[in-house]
């Protein structure tokens, strides 16, 4: 369960704005895990809410457009989804009007898989040159001799290491949202990857156990028997290879909005976001200071981004 937990908060990151979080808050708010008020009462900024996360992004595809252009090259920002589409139903979904319309997001992903393939920067540096397509990348991201950034992340049973390189265009777009983006950066990997420290404390919290059995109850009085939510969401990912388009996606709708039901009923999702809260607040006194620092320069980036482009609709 542990994993699959784990795994969850992978899946969220991916089809929306990287967050420190693993449960989303679908209560309307927008709100991460940690609400204004519990940041109010520890003086760190609150965390950044969605439809923020998604204008920093914007922000930083803008950026880099205009500045590849400044440096001779056409660049196209990608395909946005809209807001409700950019949301991931996570470790589990207690929307059942965002179930009903879209499942588990298999659609949405689908959609964004099209868009990344059919990207036009991608056919743009191939058809270049190898001295063009030298000098585009130079120009994008510091090609072979961009600057090298090294941030310690957590991993189970100690620490460990991940590495990226930032350069050219890239490097000037997160130095005007972020101010330091070797900062950031160590800041933001290094706090997303701070779930080993607490998500064993959530699946093994009495609350949550309790919790998640009601909501397998449930589930199976509704005719899906599973023992948590990324089992069912499995299920019908391997179901669909069986049925036809149209059918698989009602069969997914239908598993989604039993799941988002019995999440009310169970208070499954409202349980989990405020065990990892908890169990969050309760992480080393040592890692204060990074996640203030995550943060502050989140929180400063939107502010930048706001003065760049708007909020996605």
């Amino acid at each position: 369960m542990k994993r699959r937990f784990i795994a969850a908060c992978a899946v969220a990151a991916v089809l929306s704005a990287a967050a420190t979080g693993c449960v989303q808050d679908t209560s309307g708010q927008g709100q991460g895990p940690t609400s204004e008020a519990a940041s109010a009462r520890t003086g760190r900024e609150s965390e950044p809410t969605r439809a923020e996360q998604l204008r920093i992004s914007d922000a930083t595809e803008v950026l880099t457009e205009r500045c590849m252009k400044r440096a001779g090259f056409p660049y196209w920002t990608g395909t946005r989804l809209s807001l409700e589409e950019s949301r991931s139903p996570g470790y589990v979904n207690d929307d059942v009007d965002w179930a009903a319309e879209h499942g588990y997001g298999s659609r949405i992903q689908e959609k964004a898989d099209k868009a990344r393939r059919a990207n036009p920067n991608g056919t743009y540096r191939a058809g270049l040159s190898p001295q063009r397509r030298q000098a585009y990348d130079k120009a994008l991201d510091g090609g072979r001799h961009a600057t090298v950034l090294t941030a310690e992340i957590t991993i189970p049973g100690g620490t460990g290491k991940i590495s990226k390189r930032l350069g050219g265009c890239s490097a000037e777009a997160e130095k005007k949202l972020y101010g330091d983006p070797a900062a950031w950066f160590r800041a933001d990997k290094a706090v997303t990857n701070l779930q080993p420290l607490y998500v064993p404390r959530i699946t093994r919290d009495s609350k949550f156990t309790a919790a998640l059995a009601s909501w397998s109850r449930c589930m199976a009085a509704a005719g899906h028997r599973y023992p948590d939510p990324p089992a069912a969401q499995d299920a019908v990912a391997r179901r669909a290879a069986d049925l036809a388009p149209a059918e698989a996606f009602e069969a997914e709708k239908r598993v989604a909005v039993a799941e988002a039901r019995c999440a009310r009923a169970s208070s499954l999702a409202a349980v989990a976001r405020e065990r990892e809260t908890y169990y969050r607040g309760t992480l080393p006194d040592r890692y204060d200071e990074l996640i203030d620092t995550h943060r502050r320069l989140e929180h400063d980036a939107y502010t930048r981004a706001a003065g760049i482009t708007g909020p996605r609709a």
